[in-house]
């Protein structure tokens, strides 16, 4: 599967997939989803921001800190068998380890929690959340950093992330809607 998603390169979706996985590329998108949030929660959107850092630095912490270095698997960028055959974005190979994802890990925490506190009238907000968190898992993968496994253990990460806080922060978060 890792090879099958890595080798439909092209020149089009390379520029696509590199600023996909660029976190600075996305700034935009995160400033205006804190805008929107502050100005639908009014008052409590203190929580609601607060509560969105947390999830992302703890599937963060639990991607980078715990498992990624209790398992020690290398990203196929640093596989000696497999670098030859994989085609990497001009990001270069990203960090030794790979399992888990941690940018599959952060975008499903943070995806999680928004789809979990937005009311169910937004549905077309939610759709663009889990499509911009599906863009971001998969661009790992094309741009031959991860696995497809690390991607879905990222996201596994990030829901129980996001959903734990959802859980601890869903009474101080509520909306009359």
């Amino acid at each position: 599967m890792f090879f099958y998603i890595n080798e439909k390169h092209n020149d089009f979706f390379d520029v696509i997939m590199y600023w996909a996985s660029h976190k600075w590329f996305w700034l935009p998108f995160y400033l205006a989803l804190a805008v929107f949030l502050v100005r639908f929660y009014k008052k409590v959107s203190i929580y609601v921001l607060l509560a969105i850092g947390v999830a992302i630095t703890i599937s963060d912490q639990i991607a980078s800190s715990v498992i990624k270095q209790w398992v020690l698997r290398l990203r196929p960028s640093h596989e000696p068998a497999l670098i030859q055959y994989i085609h990497l974005s001009k990001a270069g190979p990203g960090g030794m380890y790979g399992f888990v994802s941690s940018h599959a890990a952060n975008t499903a925490a943070l995806t999680i929690f928004l789809i979990l506190i937005l009311p169910p009238r937004y549905k077309l907000l939610k759709a663009s959340i889990v499509s911009w968190a599906l863009l971001v898992c998969y661009s790992r993968i094309y741009n031959g950093v991860h696995y497809p496994l690390d991607v879905i253990g990222g996201i596994l990460v990030g829901i129980f992330s996001g959903y734990i806080i959802y859980l601890f922060t869903k009474r101080n978060i509520k909306k009359e809607y």
